[in-house]
């Protein structure tokens, strides 16, 4: 049952308002307190008459959840802040507590841990808003590109993780990076080649070569060959020869910018021993 998980339209929804909830009258207090106290104060002097210490000390534990949840602070309400792609089942699941449990005794450190345990999520903040309600809050990972890996495909995020093998057809219109080690220059790569937005729009995959640079794959199979060093200012030149000389749009096949200040352009036909692979082989 998620009848009580509650996503909240803007992140910053607080839990109904009382008029005067019942756990901040005094009495309440008191009798929650003077109940606790009993509890622990009873059950330890039986526990040194003993010499059960560790035994009773859990049985009072119990028996102050027991005597708050009797008193009102039961879970009720569980309001969710920033999950977007996590399913609602699964993060209750994660979370490990249903409507009518004591909230007190509820370990939000432990949840806190088994919700940052789940696919989409990078981070997660767990708290109990006395008496009935749990307030969680995710930060979840966002999609960079789809990596490609010995004839496999995920889903990674701007730090190289993976968050998902399943359901990746609503992001075949992301880049393709393929290497063994891609994943980990993603970002970098995808951040140089935004710097020129018009050419950007032309790239369909990048192959990580050797563990040291890449090759992009453009539109119409032209690959373009970028340095170990320096491709940031490879890219920008070509996509200043782009404007001026609109060499993609040629009847080309290989675009190489691993010579400093120089672009050489090998037409479709003409013999290449270089021609891009995606085995990692091309240095």
């Amino acid at each position: 049952m998620i009848g009580f998980l509650k996503k909240t339209k803007d992140g910053k929804s607080k839990p109904r308002k009382r008029a005067q909830p019942l756990w901040k009258r005094t009495g309440f207090k008191v009798g929650v307190i003077s109940a606790v106290a009993f509890s622990l104060g009873a059950t330890g002097w039986w526990s040194v008459r003993a010499g059960h210490v560790a035994h009773y000390t859990e049985l009072a534990h119990d028996e102050a959840i027991r005597i708050s949840a009797n008193l009102g602070l039961r879970v009720d309400e569980v309001l969710v802040v920033g999950r977007q792609e996590t399913a609602g089942p699964e993060l209750l699941a994660a979370l490990g507590i249903g409507r009518g449990s004591p909230i007190i005794g509820f370990d939000v450190a432990a949840a806190r841990e088994r919700i940052e345990a789940l696919p989409w999520v990078r981070d997660a903040s767990v708290e109990r808003l006395l008496p009935d309600t749990v307030l969680l809050s995710v930060e979840e990972r966002k999609p960079l590109a789809l990596w490609q890996n010995k004839g496999a495909f995920a889903l990674i995020d701007y730090e190289g993780v993976v968050i998902t093998r399943e359901d990746l057809g609503r992001f075949s219109n992301m880049l393709t990076v393929v290497g063994e080690d891609a994943p980990q220059h993603a970002a970098n790569l995808l951040e140089m080649l935004g710097a020129e937005p018009e050419l950007m729009q032309l790239v369909v995959a990048a192959v990580r070569v050797g563990g040291r640079r890449w090759n992009i794959r453009m539109r119409d199979g032209i690959d373009v060959r970028l340095p170990e060093q320096g491709a940031a200012t490879a890219w920008a030149r070509l996509a200043d020869y782009e404007r001026t000389n609109s060499v993609l749009t040629r009847d080309v096949n290989v675009v190489d910018l691993r010579v400093p200040d120089r672009l050489i352009v090998r037409k479709v036909g003409e013999a290449d021993d270089g021609i891009i692979r995606t085995s990692g082989q091309e240095t």
